[in-house]
């Protein structure tokens, strides 16, 4: 044993001292320094959130905050046994509220909260809770047998759902006869079994009765109701349905084996036969793909008279002469077009045979028999049942690059989806609502949830991205026959490009998102796939203009010329009535006009980074941005555009002539019997990235207008105001406050009065309340707290307005300056240009300027104001963690290959750096 010496152990002692000292110091330092939000619980909670509230700490733990004035926010953590996940909230309040979305139904979660600094320092964590999110209602019960079982009696068995995220804990069994409008319910507990029964007595004799079953998770969760069956009950009808007597029961196996051994050679002989000679009938469907489509060039121009075909750069004349004297030009040449269609007789005979008319939509849209599809031949099908109401339609440089269908009836289901698989479809276009002015226009081909089995196509929804304009669905089908093998698969994804902002019969009321749309869709088909399937209601109108500009567009770009004319003439001996009405024709002119202008008036890359870097009129790009900002503003109001605005009675609610809503976008309130211009209000509907009226741009209330104000909030259920004007009378002494002090009474309406619960620094509470019923409305003003020039206050205050405007709420953001102008609708374009930049790392920035000025025109008073949207963007992208590509297509800067690229700034996915 080694003894160490007395001098030696005392500086060993000291080492130890000095190190628990420093010990000591750095864990002092890492003292948290917030103590712990309090009483954190969870209010409420839905199938994908859960809302939260806590109170603010009492008080720093750290000796370098003696209080909580850097408290800015709070991280919030919670996690699943799948995951965990942290998320910032930016607020000080004494009380906080907050709903955590995007979660999973039926889940459990712990969370707990802590505080955080301006330096982003974490405070001490509060203590945890655990709750869970609410169940989905199951799927559908399917009933398995319904029979008498004896006198008055009735036995019913059915299997579990396919599709339930929690345990099933009770089934209802509903049940009437067929006199009865109500039905009786019959609730039992579930058990672990695949299969439930219950027999139901004290029926009446001689009875129809109708059953469903649906299942549920919780008393408060009602799933899907089974298709209804219905029985009869009947003196004597259980014996039908004969017991096997003990006596009989040998005789019985022996029937049984014998059956079964019968079976498996019918089996056997079958196969054989299948595998001799209708082998080949069947496997066609393991690789279809161009089989029956075409993907050579097609002749048409050559076939075409040449006079129609117009150079690019004549276009804008061409197109200037049609729409001369009334659109004189337009109409001689479609009537031009549909006189030769007339003159034309193309057999349509297997749309009017007997078996065929019933899978028609419409009996004067027929499939010319030259140019249809047929569906290919399977094993047990009679050789008539290839029709489907489909046509090929050639493309610029592709023969049959689309099909052209109608939106497919219950009927033809099966036969929709059969077409999808056999041509190798990737890509379906639908232009039609399902419903559209009270009438049955299309009907829903796709499941709305989960997955759907069309005859021998099984369908899965994926992923469902609803946008303000259209709805892009991933949909992934399965062959149910066919096995998968090394160089092949049973499976493919379908994207479904669903444009629900086009009426019927008529035309978009601006081409810039229909061109947009035409480009996305059209260029996210694969160059391998098959015919891209277009289709509207009738499979003609809108499934024509869709075409002729998606061709029109590639033969700029490869050719420098159109020729709509001689296209929409060679393409309507394909299917009939494309291109449906007057109108269309014209709009599809006039939106080749605007992708040409468009492009012609873009800005390169290069140009933006310029002038994002050095935004001066000394700039030499600046000359191109006043062109481009020319181009955006080009639009001027009629006096018809500007009609109740500039009505007598109305001219006193507006604060100025130069910001007016147009007519077509204006904000309606609720009209007062005999009051003219009562319905009037200086505010404009503006579409956001999800939602057509995502926002109304509103001019600060005159003291006659307030009530209209409230009026409006009342009338379109808004819940968020952000208010850009101040109401300092040291800075705007003509703009008052239009809402009621909080403990000064209320501000009254006729159906309404306003209240203000709370009043913050930034923001303030208010209930609308009304005066005939329990209804009341709450509604949030939030007020910018720096200059809105000032562009890091106001993507601060984009921010603050987002984490209060939840997605739950159906009504639009109020946003008010003085004017209703410039200041207004920048913010309106960053929330959505940073929703659009979040979802696809890229902002269609002319798209949404020119919208928007469209709709108020004079909201961008120079190219400062639209060079700004640039720059905020940059911001939001770095903040985003996204670097913007230099090299990529910019607005208006080309006409794509596969369609029109309209002013859009791309972005890359990167680690940004300041």
């Amino acid at each position: 044993m080694v003894i160490m010496p007395y001098r030696h152990l005392t500086a060993s002692i000291l080492l130890c001292a000095v190190l628990w000292v420093i010990a000591e110091d750095e864990i002092s330092l890492k003292t948290h320094v917030f103590s712990k939000p309090l009483d954190l619980r969870a209010t409420h909670a839905t199938e994908k959130s859960i809302q939260l509230a806590w109170t603010k700490p009492n008080g720093s733990t750290s000796s370098n905050n003696s209080s909580t004035d850097s408290l800015v926010g709070y991280t919030i953590h919670y996690q699943s046994d799948n995951f965990s996940r942290q998320q910032e909230v930016l607020t000080n309040q004494d009380e906080v509220q907050y709903i955590l979305h995007n979660l999973y139904a039926c889940t459990d979660y712990i969370i707990w909260v802590t505080g955080i600094s301006s330096t982003k320092e974490e405070g001490e964590p509060s203590d945890k809770i655990k709750y869970r999110t609410n169940p989905i209602g199951p799927s559908a019960p399917k009933i398995l047998n319904i029979s008498c079982h004896q006198h008055q009696s009735l036995f019913i068995q059915w299997q579990k759902p396919a599709l339930y995220n929690c345990s099933i804990e009770s089934y209802t069994v509903l049940y009437r006869d067929e006199n009865s409008f109500d039905f009786e319910k019959i609730k039992l507990d579930a058990t672990n079994d695949k299969t439930e029964t219950i027999l139901i007595n004290n029926l009446t004799d001689n009875t129809m009765y109708e059953i469903k079953i649906r299942a549920s998770p919780k008393d408060t969760i009602l799933g899907e109701e089974s298709a209804p069956r219905k029985v009869l009950i009947s003196n004597g009808c259980e014996k039908f349905v004969k017991p096997i007597s003990p006596g009989n029961e040998t005789i019985t196996i022996l029937a049984a084996i014998v059956c079964a051994f019968f079976a498996v050679m019918l089996a056997v002989c079958a196969f054989v036969i299948w595998r001799n000679w209708l082998h080949a009938a069947y496997y066609y469907l393991e690789d279809p793909v161009g089989q029956m489509t075409c993907i050579s060039e097609p002749d048409w121009e050559s076939r075409v008279d040449p006079n129609t075909t117009i150079p690019v750069n004549m276009f804008a004349a061409h197109v200037a002469e049609l729409h001369a004297d009334g659109d004189i030009g337009f109409s001689r040449e479609y009537e031009s077009i549909q006189s030769a269609a007339n003159q034309d007789e193309y057999s349509i005979e297997y749309s009017q045979q007997m078996e065929n008319k019933i899978k028609n939509r419409y009996l004067n849209i027929l499939a010319y028999d030259h140019s249809r599809v047929r569906l290919f031949h399977v094993m047990g099908q009679c050789r008539g049942e290839d029709y489907i109401n489909a046509n090929y339609i050639d493309g610029f440089q592709r023969a049959n690059a689309y099909i052209g269908t109608q939106g497919p009836l219950p009927i033809t289901f099966d036969a929709f989806w059969r077409m999808i698989w056999e041509q190798g479809v990737a890509i379906i276009v639908m232009i039609t609502n399902l419903v559209e002015r009270g009438r049955r226009k299309c009907d829903m081909y796709w499941p709305k949830e989960g997955t759907e089995v069309y005859g021998l196509i099984q369908v899965k929804l994926m992923k469902e991205d609803v946008l303000a304009m259209y709805t892009i669905r991933t949909l992934l089908i399965t062959h149910l026959k066919v096995k998968k093998k090394k160089h092949s698969s049973n499976e493919r994804i379908v994207y479904q490009y669903h444009y629900t902002n086009w009426p019927d019969h008529g035309t978009p009321d601006h081409p810039l998102p229909i061109l947009n749309f035409v480009n996305k869709s059209s260029a996210a088909n694969p160059p391998d796939a098959g015919p891209i399937v277009v289709h509207c209601s009738a499979g003609v109108g809108r499934t024509g203009t869709y075409i002729v500009l998606d061709a029109m567009l590639k033969q700029i770009y490869h050719k420098n010329k159109v020729n709509v004319f001689g296209y929409l003439q060679h393409i309507r001996t394909q299917r009939n009535f494309l291109v449906q009405t007057e109108e269309q024709y014209i709009f599809i002119h006039d939106a080749l006009l605007e992708a040409i202008v468009c492009s012609d008036n873009g800005l390169s890359p290069d140009c933006i980074n310029q002038l994002i870097a050095n935004p001066n009129p000394s700039n030499e790009s600046w000359g191109k941005l006043e062109t481009h900002f020319k181009m955006v503003t080009s639009f001027e109001p009629k006096d018809y555009n500007l009609l109740s605005a500039r009505k007598s009675s109305n001219l006193p609610k507006n604060r100025s002539e130069e910001y007016l809503p147009v007519e077509s976008f204006r904000v309606h309130l609720t009209p007062k019997p005999g009051v003219d211009g009562s319905d009037y209000i200086n505010a404009s509907w503006l579409l956001g990235y999800k939602k057509l009226c995502e926002f109304i741009v509103t001019q600060h209330p005159l003291e006659s207008t307030i009530l209209d104000f409230w009026q409006m909030v009342w009338d379109h259920n808004a819940q968020t105001v952000v208010l850009l004007s101040s109401v300092d009378e040291d800075v705007s002494p003509d703009l008052g406050i239009f809402w009621p002090r909080a403990n000064e009474g209320t501000l009254d309406g006729e159906n309404f009065k306003v209240k203000c619960i709370e009043e913050g620094t930034v923001s303030r509470d208010l209930t609308v309340q009304s005066l005939q019923d329990d209804y009341e409305l709450t509604v949030r003003i939030i007020e910018s707290p720096s200059p809105t020039s000032d562009l890091p206050a106001l993507l601060q205050l984009l921010d603050i307005v987002n984490q209060w405007h939840l997605e739950y709420q159906n009504g639009p953001i109020i946003v008010v300056d003085k004017y209703g102008g410039t200041a207004a609708v920048t913010f309106c374009c960053l929330a959505t240009l940073s929703k659009q930049l979040e979802h696809e790392k890229r902002a269609d920035v002319c798209m949404y300027a020119k919208l928007y000025h469209n709709r108020r025109p004079g909201v961008w008073k120079s190219a400062k104001d639209y060079l700004l949207l640039y720059q905020a963007l940059e911001v939001l992208s770095i903040s985003k963690g996204i670097k913007f590509s230099a090299s990529v297509t910019v607005p208006g800067s080309t006409l794509h290959p596969n369609g029109y690229t309209n002013g859009v700034l791309s972005a890359t996915p990167q680690t940004a750096t300041t």
